[in-house]
């Protein structure tokens, strides 16, 4: 297949255009390099893929070094840009679209709405469009666990109420799947919507607890310690997640007659006290953690929980890797890399 992957310079983007070329897909990728966090971690994340760390807006450029593998391009486009992003479908003529480009972050998401406007509702429609307008057979896009919001129901179904949510964040992905349901209903858009459950490992965001804890046990700073440890979080692997993804969009279609509006739990499926997170992480690296506690966060929720008992019977995921295993993984790689 021909496969559009957004937020190919992101975390979950890197590692899931990455899998996708070695299954055998041609791939290209998109992403405006906005500088929400380090940009030099995006650029390296692209040179790790073998293209330009910085290449001009709206000009596509290919990998390097790729050899045996199916081509790799990327552009520099934002999805804000509708024209841009149209021409660029009429292009390719992409079989499927994995859309994980989002402005991330539930606490900037307070300090800085208007991006999550754009990006997140904007960018999306404007991705939703190009699919209905270039007949995409598939559009698999990243939602969420933030959309669970106030819901006090563990673990997190599916069918679960999620119209309470604390975060502009979480309610921009919410309208995502609410946008999505409407293209699927009335234009036959096949839309499968992934609620990811806090995504780890190797090449991570640092605005994430596990990057941020690690980053300051190492140099001994202190790491806050919210709702004095009395939080838990469903903490998954980042290539548990990236292999459910490749999953999803290699299976067939749902038939014409068969659900075109389908969203899916994605996490470990194991909800982890923040306390035993952090002595994990501190066997990890031999060192200890310097805790300050704090409050609750706004914005904030209580407890992330995954059944992905769906995604299991529909999709044969089972996850693989355990927090002791993935965070050492993580270590490893973050002692030895610098930007």
């Amino acid at each position: 297949m021909n496969i559009l992957v957004t937020g190919a310079a992101g975390f979950i983007g890197f590692y899931t255009a990455k899998a996708l070329r070695e299954a055998g897909h041609t791939v290209v990728g998109l992403d405006n390099l906005n500088t929400y966090y380090d940009l030099r971690l995006k650029e390296a994340r692209l040179r790790e893929s073998g293209l330009p760390a910085a290449p001009p807006y709206g000009e596509t450029v290919s990998a390097t070094g790729c050899a045996g593998q199916p081509s790799y391009a990327f552009v520099r486009l934002d999805m804000t840009d509708a024209a841009a992003l149209n021409r660029l479908f009429e292009r390719e003529k992409f079989d499927a679209v994995c859309h994980l480009a989002a402005q991330a972050g539930v606490r900037y998401s307070i300090e800085q709405p208007q991006a999550y406007i754009e990006s997140n509702l904007i960018g999306f429609f404007n991705v939703l469009e190009a699919c209905r307008r270039f007949s995409v057979t598939h559009l698999v896009y990243a939602s969420s666990s933030s959309v669970y919001g106030l819901n006090d129901k563990f673990p997190y179904s599916e069918s679960d109420t999620v119209d309470h949510p604390v975060s502009l964040y979480a309610a921009t992905k919410k309208s995502d799947e609410l946008m999505s349901h409407v293209y699927s209903h009335l234009h036959g858009l096949c839309t499968t919507g992934l609620r990811f459950f806090t995504v780890y490992g190797p090449w991570g965001r640092p605005d994430m607890a596990p990057m941020k804890f690690l980053k300051a046990i190492l140099s001994g700073e202190p790491i806050k310690i919210y709702n004095h440890g009395e939080l838990y979080r469903d903490f998954t692997y980042i290539t548990d997640i990236v292999t459910g993804i490749v999953k999803v969009l290699e299976s067939p279609a749902p038939a014409a007659n068969q659900p075109r509006y389908r969203i899916y739990n994605i996490g470990r499926g194991e909800s982890v006290r923040l306390t035993d997170f952090i002595a994990t992480l501190e066997t990890v690296c031999g060192r200890q953690a310097v805790k300050e506690y704090v409050g609750m966060q706004p914005g904030d929720v209580y407890r992330t929980d995954a059944d992905t008992t769906a995604l299991q019977r529909d999709f044969n995921y089972r996850p693989q890797v355990s927090l002791a295993e993935g965070l050492a993984k993580l270590y490893a790689w973050y002692k030895d890399f610098s930007l």
